[in-house]
C-alpha cells in the first residue's frame, strides 16, 4: 500500500512542479531520498530514507527525536531568493541548509507541547546560502506519540515557485479550514435558535422543542470544534487531555449526526428504537476510554480499532437509513441520505490512509463533506419554513373566511337586535305616554267627573281641573321629543305650554334663565319626573298660591344647575315636603329645599 500511495503522492508532486516550471522557466526539486538518524529511549538508529515518513507507523508511535539529511545537487548557483515547501512535519522542527540554521519551529527538547503538523510549512531560503555542485538540507525534529509526526517530501525551488505550491496547500488545509469552522458555527447558531425559540401545547401532552434542531446544532458545534485544532498550535491543555477531547468532538459529531437523521426519518417515536440512545452513549464514551488509552499509552491500536468498529456501526445505520429512504422518500431524508452516505464513504477513506497506510501528509476529506449535513439542515428549514407559510396562508383564508360568515352573522343579528330594540323603546314610549295620561291625564279627568257627580263644584275649579288635564297632555307629547339633559329646552317648552296660562290666570312670569350645560345623568325617564315636577310646583302656584307674580330661575355654579320657582302668593307650612314633590325629587336624584312666608314662597332643586 505504502509503494502505490508514494508513486501517487510523487506523481502529483510531479505535476504541480512542471505545472510550475512551464509558467515560469524554472525548476523545482523535490527530495526523497537521504539517511535519518532516530533517537528513541536513549537509542539512536540510522539508516537509509525515502519519504515520506510516517513516524507513528515507523516507530510505533513511540515518542523521541529524528534528524533527516536530504542532500541534493546543483549545477549552478541561483540568482534569485529559493524557498523550501513541506506539506506536512512535525510536531517540531528546525531546518538547516548547507549547516546554517533557517528556522525553528518549536521547542525541540520539549514533548507534547505545540504542534506545527497541522498545516504546510514554508520559509524562505537565501540565495547565498546554497551552492553549485552538492548541498544539504538538514530537518531535526521531535515527534510526539499520537500526534501524526513525521516528514512528506521536500519540495526546493525558485521562491515564486514554490509559493505558489505552498499559497495552495494553505489555502486548502487552513484557510479551508477556518471557513469550515464559521459555517459550522452558524448552521449551528441557526438550529440551536430554531430549537430554543420552538414550544408546544403542554396542555395537549405536545412536546416543547423539536429535536432534530438540538442534534443539528450539537453536531455542527463539536465538529467547529474539531477542525478548529487546525489552527491551533499549542492546545491549552495537556496533549492527553487534548487529543481525548478532540476524539471526543469527532464521536459527539458522528452521534449527533446520526441521532439528527434518526429524527428526521422519525423513528425517535418508536418504542423498538429506543436502543438507539444506548447504543450512541456507547459509541460515544468507548471512544473517550479508547482515545486516551492509546494516547497514555501510546499505543493507537486500540483507537484504530474502536474507529473500525465505529464505522462499521455507522455504516450500517446508515445504510438501514438509505434503504428507508429508498422505500419512503421526501426532501427531508433524500438530502440528509445523501449526505451521511457521502461522509461515510469518505471517512472510509479517512481511516484507511489516516491509520492504516505509510502516507504522510494526506489530510481529512471528511471535513469538507460535513458542509453537506449543513446545506441538508438548511434545506429542510426552508422547506419546513415553506411549508409552514403555506399552511399559515391555507388558515388564515380559512380564518377570513370563517371571520367573514361571524360578521355576517352578527351583522343579521344586530339588525335583529336593532329591529328588536326599536320595536321595545316603541312600546316603553307608548307605556310611558299611556302611564303619564292615566296619572297625570287621568287623574284629572277623573277629578273633574268627581266634581261633576257631586254636584257641589264651582265652573271655575271644573275648569281649572280640565285646565291642568290639557296641560298635561300637551308636555305629555313634548317629552317624546325632548333630548336627554337638555334642561334649557324643557324650560323653553314648559314656559311656552304654561305662560298663557299663567296669563289668563293675572300671574305674571319673571324669567331669569341663563345658559345651561346639558346634564348627562338625566336620561329620557328623568328628564319627564323633572317636567312633571315643575309642572307640580306651577300647578300648585295656579292653585293655592294666590299669587301675582312667578319667577323662574336656572344658573350654573361650579358646575352646579340650581332652578328655583319663586311666587309672592300666600304661603304655606314648609315644614312638610309635599309627598309628590318629594317622590319625583329622589327619582331623579336631586336636592328639594322649601321655602315659605306669607308674600314668598322658594321651591329649589339643586343638581349636584
Amino acid at each position: 500500500m505504502r509503494g502505490w500511495r508514494s508513486a501517487f503522492v510523487g506523481l502529483l508532486l510531479w505535476w504541480t512542479c512542471a505545472f510550475a516550471s512551464a509558467q515560469t522557466g524554472s525548476a523545482v526539486l523535490e527530495l526523497r531520498q537521504g539517511s535519518v538518524s532516530t533517537t528513541i529511549h536513549g537509542q539512536t538508529a540510522t539508516a537509509p530514507l525515502v519519504l515520506p515518513y510516517n513516524w507513528d507507523h515507523e516507530q510505533h508511535a513511540q515518542p523521541g527525536t529524528a534528524r533527516f539529511e536530504l542532500p541534493f545537487t546543483l549545477p549552478q548557483r541561483p540568482d534569485g531568493p529559493w524557498a523550501v515547501y513541506m506539506q506536512r512535519v512535525g510536531n517540531t522542527f528546525e531546518l538547516r541548509l548547507n549547516g546554517e540554521l533557517l528556522r525553528v519551529h518549536g521547542d525541540l527538547s520539549r514533548g507534547n507541547g505545540a504542534d506545527y503538523a497541522k498545516s504546510p510549512r514554508s520559509l524562505m531560503v537565501p540565495a547565498q546560502l546554497l551552492r553549485a555542485g552538492p548541498n544539504l538540507l538538514e530537518i531535526r525534529l521531535r515527534a510526539d506519540s499520537g500526534r501524526r509526526a513525521g516528514l512528506s517530501p521536500v519540495l526546493i525551488g525558485p521562491a515564486d515557485d514554490v509559493l505558489a505550491i505552498y499559497s495552495a496547500a494553505y489555502a486548502s488545509r487552513f484557510t479551508g479550514s477556518v471557513l469550515l469552522v464559521g459555517f459550522s458555527v452558524v448552521v449551528g447558531a441557526i438550529a440551536l435558535a430554531l430549537w430554543l425559540t420552538q414550544s408546544g401545547n403542554r396542555a395537549t401532552g405536545g412536546r416543547r422543542r423539536e429535536a432534530v434542531y438540538f442534534w443539528a446544532a450539537l453536531a455542527e458545534f463539536c465538529w467547529a470544534l474539531r477542525v478548529a485544532d487546525a489552527a491551533i498550535v499549542t492546545p491549552p491543555i495537556g496533549w492527553v487531555g487534548w487529543g481525548t477531547l478532540m476524539t471526543a468532538c469527532y464521536s459527539g459529531w458522528a452521534v449527533s449526526a446520526m441521532l439528527f437523521c434518526h429524527h428526521v426519518a422519525g423513528w425517535d417515536r418508536h418504542p423498538r428504537m429506543h436502543w438507539m440512545w444506548r447504543a450512541m452513549a456507547v459509541m460515544f464514551l468507548g471512544s473517550i476510554a479508547c482515545c486516551w488509552f492509546s494516547l497514555s499509552q501510546a499505543d493507537p491500536r486500540w483507537l484504530t480499532g474502536w474507529l473500525a468498529l465505529e464505522l462499521v456501526g455507522v455504516f450500517g445505520y446508515i445504510g438501514v437509513f438509505a434503504a428507508a429512504t429508498v422505500r419512503r422518500p421526501d426532501t427531508a431524508r433524500v438530502l440528509v441520505g445523501s449526505a451521511a452516505v457521502l461522509t461515510v464513504v469518505v471517512a472510509l477513506r479517512d481511516w484507511a490512509v489516516i491509520r492504516l497506510s505509510d502516507s504522510y501528509g494526506e489530510t481529512t476529506w471528511v471535513r469538507y463533506t460535513s458542509v453537506f449535513f449543513g446545506i441538508a439542515l438548511l434545506a429542510i428549514v426552508l422547506e419546513r419554513f415553506h411549508t409552514a407559510s403555506t399552511q399559515a396562508k391555507e388558515l388564515l383564508g380559512t380564518l377570513a373566511a370563517r371571520v367573514a360568515d361571524r360578521e355576517r352573522e352578527l351583522a343579521s343579528t344586530y339588525a335583529r337586535l336593532e329591529d328588536a330594540s326599536r320595536e321595545q323603546a316603541r312600546t316603553h314610549e307608548r307605556e310611558r305616554i299611556l302611564r303619564d295620561m292615566h296619572d297625570g291625564v287621568g287623574s284629572h279627568i277623573s277629578a273633574a267627573i268627581h266634581q261633576l257627580q257631586s254636584g257641589q263644584a264651582r265652573p271655575t275649579e271644573l275648569l281649572r281641573t280640565l285646565r291642568d288635564s290639557l296641560d298635561q297632555l300637551k308636555l305629555s307629547m313634548d317629552a317624546i321629543h325632548m333630548p336627554p339633559g337638555d334642561v334649557g329646552a324643557l324650560l323653553a317648552a314648559l314656559r311656552y305650554r304654561l305662560e298663557p296660562r299663567l296669563a289668563a290666570s293675572s300671574v305674571g312670569l319673571e324669567w331669569a334663565v341663563e345658559e345651561i350645560e346639558p346634564v348627562s345623568r338625566l336620561d329620557g325617564p328623568a328628564m319627564r319626573q323633572l317636567q312633571f315636577l315643575l309642572f307640580e310646583v306651577i300647578s300648585n302656584v295656579l292653585q293655592h298660591a294666590e299669587a301675582s307674580v312667578l319667577r323662574i330661575e336656572a344658573a350654573m355654579h361650579e358646575g352646579v344647575l340650581r332652578l328655583r320657582a319663586v311666587d309672592n302668593g300666600r304661603g304655606f307650612d314648609a315644614s312638610q315636603l309635599p309627598r309628590a314633590l318629594r317622590q319625583r325629587a329622589q327619582a331623579i336624584g336631586v336636592q328639594l329645599a322649601l321655602e315659605s312666608q306669607p308674600g314668598r314662597t322658594v321651591v329649589q332643586l339643586a343638581f349636584v
